[in-house]
This record gives structure tokens, C-alpha cells and sequence, in this order.
């Protein structure tokens, strides 16, 4: 395929792929005289206010929304990058009985679905008293079978000579995976950073079922109690959508510049 032909083709899905996007923005910057239900559709508003913003703002505190939303994806994000690198640093590098099944044990939990486990879940978050609390709300994200076999393959791309350089200047396990393996999958753990991030951030089932105190409510039950307080305006509830969806790009834009390939390999001499 021609250049200009793949280019075009790539042009055409990202509209179509952004459009939702762009339609949610349209409409929270829409008027209250502007009919958002036309025919044909508007997509640019002729009257773009910023009022529909202040009026959510006002109407809920989005603003501890907000800082709820971002202190759990962030302990999420930290938990996860710590409790997966240090699962998948043995499966990777170290040898012992019975390695493959364990790995093969734990990316098999992948396929369980969520709703299969959230009762038991939910169960054992209230016996361990942590109902109503942010570590509630992360407890069953401390940890996932994806983030373990994310970073055992990109451990396992580790050379092997940066490993026994490490070892014949006395470093020891902890001291190995800390100062070597980490800065050497650095790319891997940001990947999993945000699509974790992402997960934590947009999560609304769990949050919904483990927390009934409303200071604590995240983003996502934040919207959804506005769509419910305004459902016949569906400006206010696009508005409250898109302050929702702007930490995520946010941190995507910020981040997606270290998702590239590292070459590990570039300090090894043959």
C-alpha cells in the first residue's frame, strides 16, 4: 500500500476512533438554547460556554471526586509496579522447582472474570474491616496476573551479562532487582503503569459495591450520581464526563513518550 494511501487510512480511523470524544466535548460546550438532539448533528457549538463546567462543579464536590479518584489509581499504580516486578523477578531470572507452573498457574487466573471472584472478594474486605476505606477499594487490585507477565518478559530480555557483571560485584537479589532489572525495564513498567492507572481510574463496580460513604465516592460514581441528579440535561452530564475523562489523557500524554523500546543490551561488549 502507498504511503499516502496508509496515511489516509490511519487518518480516517483516528476520526472515527476520536469522534465519541469529540461529540462529548461538543456537547458539554453546547448552550442551553442549542438543541443537542438535531438532525443532521452539529458537532462545532454555536454558542461554545463554559457554564455547564462551573454549574457541575458547583452542583457536586467534584473537587474531593477528584482527589479520591487520584489517590487510589496512584497507591494502585505503586502497589501493583512493586508487588508484580517483585512476582515476576523470580519467575524470570531465578531457577527453582516447579517455576513454569506457578507462571503458568498465575496467567491462567486471567481468564477468571471479575464477578466470578467479587463476592468472596467483597467478603473478605468486610471481615478485614476495610469497608468505606480507600485501602477497601484497592485491595483486590494489589496485585494482577497481567502486570506479573507483562514484566517477567521484560525481564526475561534482560542480558544475561548485565546479571553476573551485577553478581561479581557482590550485589546481592534485592540489590540485583532494585539498581539493574528495574531502570532496565523501565518502558515495561510505565506500560503497565497506565494501563493500570487507566483500570483504577475508570473502575465502577467495586467502588460501587465496597464504599457507601459519598466523601469517598471516586470520579466514576461521582458521574454517575450526576446523571442521576440531572438526566434531562444532558450538557451538565456530558460536562462531568469529560472533567472525568481529562486526568486519563493527561497522564497518557505525559507518559506515552517512555513506552518505547529499550536496548538493554547496548552496554554489553562482546
Amino acid at each position: 500500500m502507498p504511503p499516502v494511501m496508509m496515511y489516509f487510512l490511519l487518518g480516517a480511523i483516528a476520526i472515527i476512533t476520536l469522534f465519541p470524544l469529540l461529540w462529548l466535548i461538543s456537547t458539554a460546550l453546547k448552550s442551553p438554547t442549542e438543541n443537542i438532539f438535531q438532525s443532521p448533528p452539529q458537532l462545532l457549538p454555536s454558542q461554545p460556554t463554559l457554564e455547564n463546567f462551573s454549574k457541575v462543579w458547583q452542583s457536586l464536590p467534584f473537587g474531593q471526586y477528584i482527589y479520591n479518584s487520584t489517590l487510589v489509581a496512584v497507591l494502585t499504580v505503586a502497589f501493583n509496579l512493586l508487588f508484580c516486578s517483585l512476582a515476576a523477578y523470580p519467575l524470570a531470572r531465578l531457577s527453582f522447582p516447579g517455576r513454569n507452573g506457578i507462571f503458568i498457574a498465575i496467567v491462567s487466573t486471567i481468564m477468571i472474570p471479575f464477578q466470578i471472584v467479587m463476592i468472596p472478594l467483597y467478603i473478605l474486605t468486610v471481615q478485614l474491616g476495610l469497608r468505606n476505606t480507600y485501602l477497601g477499594m484497592i485491595f483486590p487490585s494489589l496485585a494482577s496476573a497481567f502486570g506479573i507477565f507483562l514484566l517477567r518478559q521484560a525481564f526475561m530480555g534482560v542480558p544475561k551479562e548485565i546479571e553476573e557483571a551485577a553478581r561479581m560485584d557482590g550485589s546481592s537479589e534485592l540489590g540485583l532487582w532494585w539498581h539493574i532489572m528495574l531502570p532496565a525495564v523501565r518502558p515495561a513498567l510505565v506500560t503497565l503503569a497506565i494501563f493500570v492507572f487507566i483500570g483504577s481510574w475508570s473502575d465502577f463496580l467495586w467502588p460501587l459495591i465496597v464504599i457507601q460513604d459519598e466523601n469517598l465516592y471516586t470520579l466514576p460514581l461521582g458521574v454517575a450520581k450526576l446523571a442521576g441528579t440531572f438526566s434531562l440535561d444532558w450538557r451538565l452530564v456530558a460536562a462531568g464526563s469529560v472533567i472525568a475523562i481529562a486526568p486519563v489523557l493527561l497522564v497518557f500524554l505525559v507518559l506515552q513518550r517512555y513506552i518505547v523500546a529499550t536496548d538493554t543490551g547496548s552496554g554489553v561488549k562482546g
